[in-house]
């Protein structure tokens, strides 16, 4: 490797008598105080790593220059080698299993299947598997543990086999709680001391799911990337972007008394979607900050992919170094840490607004003006007060079908559905609340609206009111620190007499792990298509996410959760409607029993202490007995079984030469669906429970095994056969193929109706490539990597769309499919596309990104359309037939 032209710049910083070495980045020039502090972060990352190779000096200049250059049409390439990658276990499965197939490549071409290893920490928390199979008892979170190791033990022991097969990687074991609290609370250096040398650098990090953007509330900056990108890091290989423009965002005036950090949270999200930053940075700063603690912060780093922008940054403050004493850091740490952000200009002072950053531009909020909120019923960025929902969700019930309407007639608005549940009658209607869960990172990590919800309901049980039995009500923690306040507090036994009794430690209802719900209440909906719903602290509410029969959901802080849990409806003005009656039949009023921040901050600053954080983390590797008892092979090269439904070796390989495959147009190509506006990885990568008419369950069938035993799409992430089949078989997917949603859609050349996996095979043995058609915002929702390599193992070899979230386009890129886009103005309807036509699509062989694509059609049409290859590093990877090809020939090489 080249030396780097800025050692010179390289200086000595003494702590505690010892001493590290820093590049001082003030030196570059008088332009380094302008920077936004992010910027600041992806400026240190190409000094340290450049070596005119992967990094070079042009490449500094342009980040220092950035002023002058976030603005250049079409942007600038940029690459950023981050500190470390984190992973789930859904997305983290995968990963393994690549390596696992990478090692047995690269020995097949002759090369050492040892140097596929982890070049970067890579921590792995398994936290997505746990499901809410039992709730309301206290047995609950035993019960839902036994059945996740039940479920998932050849899982668990492959993850332990990596564990110990593969270099620098360290895996958290299941019950442990959710993976960004975890980094938050635990794993988050904030600044690092080198491994080889003593350089001290900062924190940064890209994770396998999408809301690893929790971290920059710490002051870490770090984003989400698809599990194929993360997997290039792994190997050393840099993150190819575009300098981002970076929106200020100022924060001023106080949160009222009765506000929560959700209501906050859920105000931004609406205001920046709307603004528009997808591809942005998003840098918080302003007085308002100063008021704001960590766990706020967090909150509002956490929400990042629901308002689009790659990364809501706060930088270090006085408050970080609080939050890491807090948290049980060592102080030797944190003194390290103050005194290289020091001598950095890294370290912020957000009450002092003299000499503030340049922006690209700037919008603010003044925290007075923030009500009560709710987000649904189906997209996290629709916002609503809760003044305001009861008339919304009439509303909703009533407008035509779409993000905020479910096309009820008028006759029957005010439907009624009796049922029995454990030997008494209940009635539902539209608005009922079926689903209410205290889940997710977003909220579960902030002891602010935790310790506020155990409080509500500590005031609700003295009033007397109760839960409906029939409401699947749960609480999932997202460590076992919440769980140590919220018994030190004495809150605890009032949320499980309301029905919130720990159920696990996981993401758990947020990602749709919400479990089956009573059978008579599934008959009382379905017969009356009523419009049911759910209510939970998650950050998502994406159509089919929670449960097939909650139709509208909605995001609210834990203590909403907790009021409409009571409620028992969404269809309440709580200014005007009580809760309930006290036993004396006197009205109860949410205002009544809600407390104010001031008592939940003095019972956090009694309750949330660094004893707990110190106890909890001291063993969090240990797992649980059944963790410690799982026997996991050894060797560097892993066993595969040929019998196994959970792990299997990937075909991305098969046949690959040391040779780039020649690049060829695509020719007479179908189009295997045809889809509109806002599709998510939710409708597009498998995810939850496998459906028992689904061809991953005709699959697992054959395989000898019971519905009971399907587990869910994200447990078998390992096994490409399900996932595969899985793919597009979200029953809310909306192809206009069909004239009813679903994942179904027509053999064009016969036009048959059928699965999509099927179709796909008869295309596949018919050998006629596959493209799709789609909307605005392809591909937006969580980061995962099977919505790009299920439509490859599909044989989907483009896809065109209007506009394309930043993720899911870099997973298309690395799995070598074509991301194309729709000109300006442009779109599969005003061009006159069916999607019934046939399409070529030309290839030029001096491919350029961003460059126009010519299309032509059966019909004679023709058209062109972008090329969403945005670096020459996508065309790289495209040319290798996707990333890890790549990353093989070059180890083999």
């Amino acid at each position: 490797m080249a030396a780097n032209p800025f050692d010179k710049y390289l200086k000595t910083l003494t702590v505690e008598s010892k001493e590290y070495k820093y590049y001082d980045l003030s030196a570059l020039g008088a332009q380094y105080d302008r920077l936004p502090y992010s910027i600041r972060v992806l400026l240190e990352s190409a000094v340290r790593n450049c070596d005119n190779f992967q990094v070079k000096e042009n490449d500094v200049q342009n980040i220092l220059n950035w002023e002058q250059n976030q603005s250049v049409e079409g942007g600038i390439e940029i690459p950023f080698k981050p500190a470390r990658v984190i992973l789930q276990d859904f997305t983290g499965v995968p990963a393994v299993v690549d390596f696992a197939a990478m090692r047995d490549a690269v020995k097949g071409l002759g090369g050492n299947p040892e140097k596929i290893n982890p070049s970067c920490p890579a921590d792995l928390v398994i936290d997505h598997s746990v499901q809410v199979d039992f709730a309301r008892s206290p047995s609950a979170l035993k019960k839902n543990e036994d059945l996740e190791f039940e479920r998932n033990q050849e899982r668990f022991t492959f993850l332990k086999w990596g564990a110990k097969a593969f270099n620098n990687m360290l895996i958290v074991p299941p019950g442990s709680g959710i993976v960004h609290q975890v980094n938050l609370e635990y794993l988050a250096r904030v600044v690092f001391t080198g491994k080889d040398k003593p350089i001290l650098y900062p924190d940064t990090v890209v994770g396998t799911d999408s809301h690893t953007t929790m971290i920059n509330g710490l002051g870490v900056l770090g984003w989400g990337v698809g599990g194929i990108e993360a997997e290039a890091v792994m190997l050393g290989q840099s993150i190819s972007m575009l300098l981002p423009k970076v929106v200020g965002y100022r924060l001023h005036g106080t949160l009222g008394q009765y506000v929560t950090s959700t209501d906050l949270v859920l105000t931004i999200t609406k205001n920046l979607r709307q603004l528009g930053v997808v591809g942005k940075f998003v840098e918080f700063y302003g007085p308002g900050v100063a008021a704001l603690s960590i766990a706020d912060r967090a909150t509002i780093a956490n929400m990042c992919p629901e308002y689009g922008a790659t990364v809501g940054y706060f930088p270090v403050d006085e408050h970080s170094l609080t939050y890491l004493r807090q948290t049980s850091r060592p102080d030797e740490q944190i003194k390290l840490i103050e005194a290289y952000l020091k001598a950095t200009k890294q370290l912020r002072n957000y009450a002092n607004e003299m000499n503030e950053p340049i922006f690209s531009q700037s919008v603010s909020l003044d925290l007075s003006t923030v009500v009560s909120s709710v987000s649904g019923p189906k997209r996290p960025n629709d916002r609503v007060s809760v003044s305001d929902m009861k008339n919304d969700f009439r509303l909703c019930l009533s407008n035509k079908i779409g993000f905020k309407g479910f096309g009820i007639p008028e006759a029957k608005l005010n439907t009624e559905a009796k049922f029995m549940y454990n030997g008494s009658q209940y009635t539902i209607r539209h608005g009922s609340v079926i689903i209410a869960a205290i889940t997710s990172c977003t909220n579960t990590s902030n002891p602010s609206v935790m310790l506020g919800a155990g409080l509500l309901a500590k005031n609700a049980v003295a009033a007397g009111l109760t839960v409906a039995p029939y409401i699947k009500t749960s609480l999932s923690p997202g460590s076992g620190v919440v769980t140590y306040y919220l018994q030190e507090s004495k809150v605890i036994d009032a949320l499980t007499q309301l029905g919130f009794d720990i159920v696990g430690y996981g993401c758990m209802t947020c990602i749709g792990n919400s479990g089956g719900i009573d059978e008579n209440i599934v008959n009382a909906i379905e017969q009356n298509d009523l419009v049911c719903c759910g209510v939970l602290s998650g950050n998502r509410n994406f159509e089919g996410r929670i449960h097939p029969n909650t139709r509208a959901n909605y995001l609210a802080s834990p203590l909403l959760v907790i009021a409409y849990a009571i409620a028992g409806t969404v269809d309440i003005d709580f200014e005007k409607e009580p809760l309930g009656k006290r036993p004396d039949g006197s009205p109860v009023f949410l205002r009544e029993i809600w407390p104010t921040r001031k008592e939940i901050h003095a019972v956090e600053q009694q309750y949330v202490i660094p004893a707990m954080f110190q106890q909890v983390y001291s063993r969090i590797q240990l797992g649980s007995s059944s963790w410690q008892s799982l026997n996991a092979p050894s060797g560097i090269l892993y066993p595969w079984s040929d019998s196994s439904t959970y792990i299997k070796k990937p075909p991305f390989f098969d046949g690959m030469t040391k040779q780039l495959p020649p690049m060829q147009p695509i020719s007479g190509a179908r189009v295997l669906l045809y889809l509109g506006d806002s599709v998510t990885t939710d409708h597009i990568s498998p995810a939850g429970s496998i459906g028992r008419n689904s061809p991953a369950a005709r699959y697992l069938a054959q395989n000898g095994l019971t519905p009971r035993e399907f587990n869910s799409y994200g447990s078998r992430r390992g096994n490409d056969a399900i996932m595969a089949r899985g793919t597009f078989a979200n029953i809310r997917l909306v192809n206009k193929f069909m004239s009813n949603a679903g994942p179904k859609t027509v053999y064009l050349p016969t036009n048959e109706e059928m699965d999509v996996f099927d179709c796909a095979e008869r295309y596949k043995s018919a050998k006629t490539p596959l493209i799709i058609l789609a909307g605005k915002d392809y591909g937006s929702g969580s980061s995962r990597d099977w919505a790009a390599k299920g439509p490859y193992l599909l044989g989907v070899r483009a896809v065109i769309a209007e506009s394309f979230e930043r993720i899911h386009r870099s997973n298309l890129v690395g799995m070598g499919i074509i991301p194309l886009q729709f000109l300006p103005n442009e779109t599969a309807e005003t061009l006159g596309l069916t999607g019934k036509e046939i399409y070529n699509i030309e290839i030029p062989a001096d491919l350029k990104p961003g460059q126009n694509i010519k299309i032509s059609t059966d019909t004679s049409k023709t058209f062109n359309v972008v090329l969403r290859f945005d670096t020459e590093v996508d065309l790289l990877f495209y040319k290798h037939g996707g990333i890890l090809n790549y990353m093989i020939r070059k180890i083999v090489a």
